[in-house]
């Protein structure tokens, strides 16, 4: 009799189980963010406030180390259940939108966000993502030690003047800019012309460049219009590059820039070494934490720039597989998460840059009263100017390696020509790509 009773017991509960299951009517939407712990409140504030406007909905948001990102996120959107929405880099983005794995966005559905950043993300012609929250470099400048120097010295110009040259310089101008004259972007090339005269009056470097750290060197020479096998090795290139080794085997850069990691070169702005870094908004919160004396006569200006003018970027995005079960309602919260409102929010509480047009052109990007708002304000205006963008091919590891390699050739090998290294890593590259 026990017995009986028990088997009844156990079949009740599992039917009233599996009735429960069958009267959830709502739609589970899987989310994966990348390394968003740190702002549980925000994104657990956001997912209850979709929840109230949209009940029929239920978001199960799961957080994935950085250094798990990309493993995990192959694996889901290869196997039958990956999850609805995950955040990702572009350039991973890309590469899945190579292999068919993830669903096309809708192009009307971005009409609010910075049509430069959209334009970025495409892939083949198509959007395979939305951009959530961006990042662009700024030029730190030891004023103490350049105000030994006479470069760099701000001028004050009328009103229409500044429109007409920041609006080619730049690609961007506001009223309320032009009421302060502020600081023209410096290119690689300006920097290298000065090295020595500023080495020699201030007894520091102009900067260190990051020139073999993962793809630095490809994006500087992206800025040059630089950026394919058969330009690499052109006139302006060798130019280019015969600039860095006559300065390096000079020592007008330290002998570090032949392996020096950005972090290494951030130590040697820090210990007033170098009278420029560049570096993201939230390197500032380090330099005054670490260095506040450096911090004290540190100004902001724009990103170096190359010949072509536009500035570099980094972007996170949101991706839904194509495989995802919820298509609709994951699209609609990516689209919630990255309106104006939120991503200002999350702004606030960063370092980041929002990707939306109304959220840029607000007073939070439009504020160069201290070296935070300058930061975040230029950083804002770059997003304004990005083409051409950086190809990332399917290789990418193993490009950065041959190009890493053929730079520490130039500065190191005092032999063989420029033009001999850059023939060879032309023809390097033309190789991996056929191999892609």
């Amino acid at each position: 009799m026990k017995k009986l009773i028990l088997f009844l017991f156990v079949i009740i509960t599992l039917c009233g189980c599996t009735n429960i299951k069958n009267n959830d009517t709502k739609e589970h939407i899987t989310v994966w963010t990348l390394q968003m712990g740190d702002f549980a409140d925000y994104m657990n504030g956001i997912i209850e406030e979709y929840e109230k406007k949209n009940p029929e909905v239920v978001i199960e948001w799961v957080d994935v180390p950085f250094s798990e990102g990309e493993k995990r996120t192959l694996a889901a959107v290869l196997g039958n259940n990956p999850p609805d929405l995950i955040n990702l880099n572009p350039d991973f983005s890309a590469l899945l939108a190579q292999r068919g794995a993830l669903q096309e966005v809708p192009l009307n559905k971005m009409s609010n966000y910075n049509s430069q950043v959209i334009e970025a993300l495409k892939y083949n012609n198509k959007l395979y993502s939305i951009p959530w929250y961006a990042t662009s470099s700024v030029t730190f400048v030891n004023k103490e030690l350049l105000n030994k120097t006479d470069i760099g010295k701000e001028k004050i110009i009328t009103k229409k003047t500044w429109k007409r040259i920041s609006r080619r310089r730049y690609g961007w101008v506001t009223e309320k800019e032009t009421l302060t004259p502020q600081p023209f972007p410096i290119s690689y090339t300006q920097m290298n012309n000065n090295a020595k005269k500023v080495k020699k009056l201030t007894d520091a470097y102009i900067y260190t460049p990051n020139l073999v750290d993962n793809d630095s060197m490809l994006r500087i020479l992206n800025k040059y219009g630089i950026n394919s096998p058969d330009k690499v090795n052109s006139e302006e290139a060798v130019n280019l590059f015969n600039q860095f080794r006559e300065l390096y085997q000079s020592g007008y850069l330290p002998r570090e820039t032949v392996s020096i990691t950005h972090r290494e070169a951030f130590e040697q702005y820090m210990s007033n070494k170098s009278v420029f870094f560049q570096a993201g908004a939230n390197f500032l919160n380090m330099l005054k934490e670490n260095a506040p004396s450096v911090y004290a006569v540190t100004d902001i200006h724009p990103q170096l720039i190359g010949s072509r003018g536009q500035y570099d970027f980094s972007l996170m995005n949101f991706v839904i597989p194509i495989k995802a079960a919820n298509k609709e309602h994951a699209l609609d919260f990516a689209l919630f998460v990255t309106n104006t409102e939120n991503q200002l929010n999350l702004a606030k509480k960063t370092n980041v840059l929002a990707t939306t047009k109304r959220a840029l052109s607000s007073g939070f990007y439009n504020d160069y009263s201290t070296k935070e708002g300058k930061a975040r304000s230029y950083g804002a205006k770059q997003l304004n100017k990005l083409e051409p963008v950086l190809k990332q091919y399917r290789n990418q590891k193993e490009l950065n390696t041959i190009v890493n390699t053929a730079v520490q050739k130039i500065l190191t090998d005092k032999n063989t020509s420029v033009q001999v290294i850059l023939d060879k890593l032309s023809k390097d590259w033309t190789e991996l790509i056929k191999e892609s």
